[in-house]
């Protein structure tokens, strides 16, 4: 802990050999994500020089890595109690690529903008060389923008924008100068940027800044919770939706496009379900857990889940197993 009360903790990995130094960076971040690493990438140097901050309930880091590439997997979201949203800032590097289950390809984050992912939803990103920011704070400081802060995961600032550029300016300076500040004054200025970066998130998804917007939010959260209540039911459809709620298919379509599509959204919600019992509950037979949640068929269940984690229900079953025992280990 620093004098003035910030809980500060530096990690640099140059003083392990070569051979050790991103097993070093993996072994730091292992209880929150998965790295990703080349077979020849283990054995090559890697750089790693890490600043965290902890300031009330709020977490900041200023990192410097090598390229890498970091995953969040549904195994290990369903066995940790990691939650929050957590905002990257690019200070450099142009071509970073990151994947949701939203999205099922890649998509380019350059340096300069700041992407947001909710720690209860898969992520993959792959990192270019380059120093970044992170900022995990609690969902509840979305929620006056956000009803459903989960709704904010793959989402991306435009590095032209104004409101962007400022973030990044002052998240800079604040990381620079933490250990000079009273604990009182850094976290009032970490407060005062994170109400910042969801202003400036709410306006780029149309959710906050007039009457107009609200109507939005609100059209916005309640399909979400009629999706959520209806999830087990197998006629949950966008027609279902729209129908049930008597709201604008247009206006659904636009609420939803971050998402892929209404359709979309109820799918990725019926996976992340599937996967967390896949884990929660291994005595279930793989097909009760597909028609828990809503599939019509063992089939539909097996193929959409495929494509969404790159893996089978079984397999899944079969990694989980593995990661419990080299934790026991």
């Amino acid at each position: 802990m620093l004098a003035n009360g910030i809980v500060y903790n530096r990690f640099d990995v140059s003083g392990l050999p070569p051979q050790q130094q991103l097993l070093g960076y993996w072994e730091q971040l292992g209880q929150v994500i998965e790295i990703v690493p080349s077979r020849g990438q283990v054995r090559q140097p890697f750089a790693c020089i890490n600043d965290r901050y902890d300031i009330g309930e709020f977490r900041i880091s200023d990192t410097y890595t090598d390229h890498v590439m970091i995953e969040r997997t549904a195994t290990r979201i369903s066995r940790d109690n990691a939650r929050g949203i957590g905002f990257t800032i690019f200070l450099d590097g142009e071509a970073h690529m990151a994947t949701t289950l939203a999205r099922s390809s890649d998509y380019q984050v350059g340096g300069g903008s700041i992407l947001a992912t909710d720690l209860g939803q898969p992520v993959r990103v792959r990192r270019q060389a380059c120093r970044y920011i992170t900022l995990v704070v609690p969902a509840n400081r979305l929620r006056h923008v956000f009803s459903d802060p989960e709704a904010i995961h793959g989402r991306v600032l435009d590095p032209r924008e104004p409101a962007t550029r400022l973030i990044v300016e002052r998240a800079k300076t604040l990381v620079e100068s933490f250990r000079y500040m009273p604990f009182e004054e850094g976290h009032r200025k970490l407060s005062g940027l994170v109400d910042l970066i969801v202003a400036a998130f709410g306006k780029e998804a149309g959710l906050s800044g007039s009457k107009r917007a609200v109507n939005r939010a609100l059209m916005f959260e309640h399909a979400r919770q009629y999706v959520r209540t209806n999830l087990q039911t197998c006629e949950l459809s966008p027609e279902s939706v729209i129908e049930s709620l008597g709201l604008p298919r247009s206006t659904i379509y636009r609420l939803f496009e971050h998402e892929g599509g209404l359709g979309a959204y109820i799918r990725h919600l019926r996976l992340r379900a599937a996967a967390d019992e896949l884990v929660r509950f291994p005595g279930v037979p793989i097909k009760d857990v597909g028609y828990s949640v809503g599939f019509k068929s063992a089939s539909d269940f097996t193929r959409a889940f495929r494509r969404a984690y790159e893996m089978t229900p079984q397999e899944m079953r079969h990694n989980d197993y593995r990661y419990l025992h080299v934790e026991q280990r």
